[in-house]
């Protein structure tokens, strides 16, 4: 055997890595394509935020959570609705005269989501 042929014969190490290289490439796009055809793309971006509110006495109060566009939120089942901020945070009221079945509803761009029914 001769130890110069061996050193300079590397004619399977160049296919081997080639095939590796277009399979991951064609893994990816598959990847890539099928996210964009399936549209989770577009679903990751609008979720309903995180929040909590309390009912207490008639009152909805938000206890904490992402803060949200007052524009965006809906309360169902209330005599009046508190038009106070703009944005809601934790402490603030969100509506008055709250009964059972009070539902305060987030709405944007089509999707919606209960974020807190009062029993």
């Amino acid at each position: 055997m001769d130890l110069k042929t061996l050193v300079q014969d590397d004619d399977a190490v160049s296919p081997v890595i080639g095939v590796i290289l277009m399979v991951a490439i064609t893994v990816i796009l598959a990847a890539v394509i099928a996210t964009f055809v399936l549209g989770l793309g577009d679903s990751l971006s609008n979720q309903a935020p995180q929040a909590s509110f309390s009912c207490d006495g008639g009152t909805v109060t938000m206890t904490g959570g992402d803060q949200l566009d007052a524009n965006e939120i809906s309360v169902e089942g209330v005599g009046n609705k508190n038009t106070g901020p703009t944005f809601y945070t934790a402490g603030d009221t969100v509506a008055n005269s709250a009964g059972s079945g009070t539902k305060i509803i987030w709405e944007d761009q089509g999707q919606s989501a209960v974020l807190k029914e009062c029993n």
